[in-house]
């Protein structure tokens, strides 16, 4: 029993090492830089919560960031969840090569993030891009995708909802395990196609859909690509989220202790904003067995 146990601790040790040294130690590291002036240079500099006290009440790059992205996380990502539960609703249809589209839908997802996407993504929404094109046959004038800060946000909540892949092979897995008697039983009743999708396939799946909520959420919040590669922060800092502020001021201008606070700024919304959904969804999701009319 004992040799089995210390051959079983052997094969954990690698992935409990690479946790404990690029998950936890730079997590805790991170919390104590957040209270020094370091710049790699020179030994941190212990400073309390200045750095907290400063991007509260002196940093308007901070405030602007912080409402571009609470703007991209309220437009991206339930976009991308509703995206994936409808393509994946098309999906579930027995249809001839339903295999190829289904991985032709997922493969955003493994893309997204490349620099030739971002090219391509930078072409598309540019003056005389595809979209600027499509525009044009139907009588619009071409929209300064890249260039305006009314439009700029639009290219990367575009960018973002694209890669909805991984939320929906979710949600396909979750349709495919609803009871095929629940829709035999309401075409009976004479429920419409809407009518069975609102009352039998949206309450069956309000677990999987709270669950791609919260992952999306934390992507949402970390999303990093499409504001660097695309538009660059701009213009007029538009596009200049969280993520990209902490990105430059750690890594461009050196200033680690700030860009730790600014950190550990975003990992406190991201718990809040996911400790709300958690407390919502006892008004809204349902799990099999639970009592109907829960409150």
């Amino acid at each position: 029993m004992y040799e089995n146990r210390r051959t079983g601790l052997l094969f954990v040790l690698p992935f409990l090492l690479g946790v404990l040294g690029f998950k936890l130690f730079p997590f805790v590291a991170s919390l104590a830089l957040s209270m020094t002036q370091f710049d790699v240079m020179s030994p941190p500099e212990f400073v309390g919560l200045e750095n907290y006290r400063v991007l509260a009440t002196q940093d308007p790059t901070f405030r602007q960031s912080l409402k571009v992205t609470l703007l991209f996380v309220v437009l991206a990502v339930p976009l991308r969840v509703a995206f994936a539960l409808a393509i994946a609703q098309v999906l579930n249809f027995r249809l001839r090569g339903v295999s190829f589209f289904r991985a032709a839908f997922y493969l955003p997802s493994i893309l997204g993030g490349s620099i030739a996407v971002a090219v391509l993504w930078r072409f598309i929404f540019s003056q005389n891009g595809l979209v600027n094109i499509a525009l044009a046959k139907i009588g619009i004038a071409p929209i300064m995708w890249l260039a305006d800060e009314r439009y700029s946000i639009w290219t990367i909540v575009a960018l973002f909802t694209w890669q909805f892949g991984s939320s929906m092979v979710v949600f396909l897995a979750a349709l495919q395990n609803i009871p095929k008697s629940l829709y035999e039983a309401a075409d009976m009743d004479g429920a419409s196609r809407f009518q069975q999708f609102w009352r039998i396939t949206v309450p069956l799946l309000t677990p999987v859909i709270f669950f791609n909520l919260i992952m999306q959420l934390v992507h949402g919040f970390q999303e990093f690509n499409g504001p660097y590669m695309v538009t660059e922060g701009g213009p007029l800092n538009s596009t200049y989220l969280l993520s990209l502020y902490i990105y430059e001021e750690s890594f461009r201008y050196f200033n680690l202790g700030y860009g730790s606070a600014l950190s550990w700024v975003m990992f406190a919304l991201v718990g809040g904003f996911s400790a709300l959904s958690f407390w919502s969804s006892k008004y809204w999701v349902f799990y099999a067995g639970e009592k109907e009319g829960r409150r």
